[in-house]
């Protein structure tokens, strides 16, 4: 069983060790094929990791370095390189929990229908959302996706036949990038959620608000407002659905304006 790990790398000298001890300890003891994209980094990232790959031969890191171009090639340069029967998509300033590969690997010999699963972060556990019952593993469809994302990119793990058959991130989009691929991906294929925390994802950063993509809160919007027409354009939803999801979008970002000013 062969498993890539890709994992977009910029600034993370101070992090990217522990994302990929997460890896090493995993009690999973499959065949990892690791893939870092540097994305340009200006820090001493690319020497942090050269020295990890000295230290750690038994482990097959490959590190590829890029002029800055964004997250989204970045993952699709790592995709592009994956050789693995399952792909696992990893954060830089994120970690897994020892068990993370073995709890998905598991659900994924179970249950041969599912094609993509994500599992829950920071300690989540979801017993509902919006009247939606949720059990050990949960469907995600495109339309719950765009009330909430469930496929955190950290936690997913999916077969290699999805990027065959979906293809790769939208490089043009810079903010709610992921939101823009779980769309299409859960369009085609059968998205689950394994409704257990088995990601620590930001580095003990708020979820919003911070510095990075996700601290400009109007440009995620509009890349949210964005992810939402192109569920009309796919006739995920009709268009009265896509204006009470962009007005339910705008509300949540006006609630995330005034956490953050509540915070500072």
């Amino acid at each position: 069983m062969k498993i890539s790990v890709v994992i977009p790398m910029y600034n993370a000298s101070k992090s990217i060790i522990k994302a990929l001890d997460s890896i090493k300890f995993q009690t999973c003891k499959a065949d990892y094929q690791i893939l870092i994209i540097n994305d340009g980094s200006k820090d001493d990232s690319e020497v942090v990791v050269n020295q990890y790959i000295l230290d750690n031969p038994r482990m097959n890191i490959t590190l590829i370095s890029q002029e800055n171009s964004g997250v989204s090639m970045a993952r699709n340069v790592g995709l592009r390189l994956a050789s693995g029967d399952y792909i696992a998509l990893l954060d830089s300033d994120d970690e897994w929990l020892p068990n993370k590969i073995e709890q998905q690997l598991m659900v994924f010999e179970d249950n041969p229908q599912v094609d993509v699963l994500a599992t829950n972060r920071n300690e989540e556990h979801f017993d509902s959302f919006l009247g939606k019952r949720f059990s050990h593993i949960t469907k995600i469809n495109s339309r719950l996706l765009l009330l909430k994302n469930f496929l955190s990119p950290p936690t997913v793990m999916m077969k290699k036949t999805v990027i065959n058959e979906v293809g790769f991130f939208e490089e043009s989009q810079k903010y709610a990038e992921e939101g823009n691929y779980w769309i299409r991906v859960c369009n085609k294929k059968n998205c689950y959620l394994l409704n257990e925390s088995l990601v620590l994802t930001g580095d003990g950063k708020p979820s919003f608000g911070h510095s990075g993509l996700s601290g400009n809160m109007w440009e995620m919007e509009k890349g949210e407002l964005k992810n939402i027409h192109l569920a009309l354009r796919l006739k995920i939803v009709n268009y009265i659905e896509y204006i009470l999801l962009s007005v339910y979008s705008i509300l949540k970002y006006v609630r995330r304006l005034i956490i953050v000013r509540v915070r500072r």
